[in-house]
């Protein structure tokens, strides 16, 4: 069956017998991965990158698949602020920008301590309007740093106003997928390498340090399947790729059960429909949609309390 059951609690999450769909297919022209999912509520489509190619392209369920743009310095994440700009790592111009409503690019972020960032890669904004994102080395291979790099792959916070970028965490192999709990008070950020993921408690006062560091699930297994972006639901149940599929894990870091949509890779996740019931699933080339039973956390982000 394509949703594996590992735990009886999934059943309330996502039915057994949810078929998973096939949305849309690009061409596979020695090109991927397809990445960064984001929903447009407003405008009911989903903005996708794809990365090696440097296009974004475009899903509604009424227009189906278009491209909008091939000029994005191979944008990866993306997500939206609380004003609905959207947010992007570039990973081929090694920085973070946001598009304003007139269309012009913003910089939030492009170096850290006089250096260039290595290739920022995934991207959250928190309710306060921080932006937090991972910035490994080296885009797809993760290979060492230059002279003109910096010395660790890290986890960065840029102030609300843009004005400070902080680093949070320096000690990832290769830091990709992240997400707040509900209640902002867990971020969750996944190691690509290592296929697990962190979680770490958010200090009070803007979250400008994590402490408690633990490992919050291994997602090893004997199938393919490595972590990459990732997601969390209004209950606190996190959404990433792992062996066999996307692993669906509670929030003591259980795992619960598999979507299993036969592609090697789960790239990464959006949740998006006029319920926010839909989980959008990227892989290297397709985009999949499955319906739950849960509502997932919103973006642009609301207030806490609102989704909690």
């Amino acid at each position: 069956m394509p949703i594996e059951a590992h735990a009886p609690e999934l059943a309330s999450i996502i039915a057994l017998d949810e078929p998973i769909r096939q949305l849309a297919k690009v061409p596979d022209d020695g090109t991927w991965p397809l990445e960064g999912p984001v929903w447009y509520q407003d405008g009911n489509f989903l903005l996708m990158s794809y990365v090696r190619a440097g296009r974004r392209y475009q899903w509604s369920q009424v227009a189906g698949l278009s491209l909008v743009s091939e000029s994005t310095n191979q944008g990866c994440g993306m997500t939206r602020d609380r004003e609905g700009r959207l947010i992007v790592c570039e990973i081929g111009a090694r920085r973070v920008t946001r598009q304003e409503p007139d269309g012009s690019v913003t910089v939030i972020a492009r170096s850290y301590r006089g250096l260039p960032l290595n290739h920022p890669n995934d991207v959250v904004v928190k309710s306060d309007g921080a932006v937090y994102f991972t910035d490994p080395w080296g885009p797809f291979d993760g290979e060492p740093p230059g002279e003109q790099d910096q010395e660790y792959p890290g986890v960065y916070r840029v102030a609300p106003d843009a004005s400070k970028i902080t680093l949070l965490v320096r000690d990832f192999v290769f830091p990709n997928g992240l997400a707040f709990s509900p209640d902002e008070k867990i971020l969750y950020i996944n190691d690509y390498r290592r296929r697990l993921i962190r979680a770490f408690d958010v200090q009070p006062k803007g979250g400008l340090d994590l402490a408690s560091d633990r490992v919050f699930c291994d997602l090893r297994g004997d199938r393919p399947g490595l972590p990459d972006g990732m997601k969390v639901d209004v209950e606190g149940n996190v959404y990433c790729g792992g062996a066999g599929g996307t692993w669906i894990i509670d929030p003591s870091g259980r795992h619960l059960g598999t979507i299993v949509h036969g592609d090697p890779a789960t790239t990464n996740l959006a949740w998006g429909g006029g319920d926010w019931k839909t989980l959008f699933i990227t892989t290297y080339h397709t985009l999949y949609g499955v319906r739950t039973r849960i509502a997932g956390v919103p973006v642009p982000a609301v207030e806490p309390e609102i989704c909690a």
